[in-house]
């Protein structure tokens, strides 16, 4: 009698690895989206206290600009152009004296690809005398996404 497995159950095997392998990459590729969107997160908290100071420094946000909110294109500033170190570029206005915007758009260059199909947008609507909204909108239809780990929510 021989030893060993027959081919059938070596099938077996491997069909059952390339289960568990799709199902981790599912989650791997989940856990790192996250993480970039950590970075908008950290940045809109950032962006919303600067419009809350500027308006409590003038009275209101009109006039506020991206230079005055540290966005640019110079070393150590909230990027507005992608660069290698970020994985979106970021731009704000104001859309009255007490209502900022700001869009977090995806950096593609580098190697910086989406893990999903459908590139998003992070967004948040600042209210500096209170309220807010946040989420994310896709690029290609402008529909709203429901990955709740994608909700840059900084309030």
């Amino acid at each position: 009698m021989k030893k060993g497995f027959t081919l059938l159950e070596l099938i077996v095997v491997i069909v059952i690895l390339g289960i568990l392998a799709t199902l981790g990459y599912t989650q791997y590729t989940k856990t790192v989206e996250k993480a970039r969107v950590a970075e908008v997160k950290m940045i809109f908290g950032n962006i919303r206290t600067q419009s809350v100071a500027y308006y409590l420094e003038r009275g209101s946000l009109s006039g506020l600009t991206n230079a005055d909110l540290g966005i640019g294109t110079g070393s150590g500033q909230i990027p507005s152009a992608c660069v290698s170190t970020n994985y979106f570029r970021y731009n704000c206005w104001p859309s009255s004296s007490v209502v900022m915007f700001c869009y977090a758009y995806r950096c593609t260059a580098g190697g910086k690809m989406p893990n999903y199909s459908i590139e998003y947008t992070p967004y948040t609507y600042i209210g500096v005398t209170g309220g807010g909204t946040s989420g994310c909108q896709y690029n290609a239809d402008g529909s709203s996404n429901s990955q709740p780990w994608c909700n840059p929510n900084v309030y």
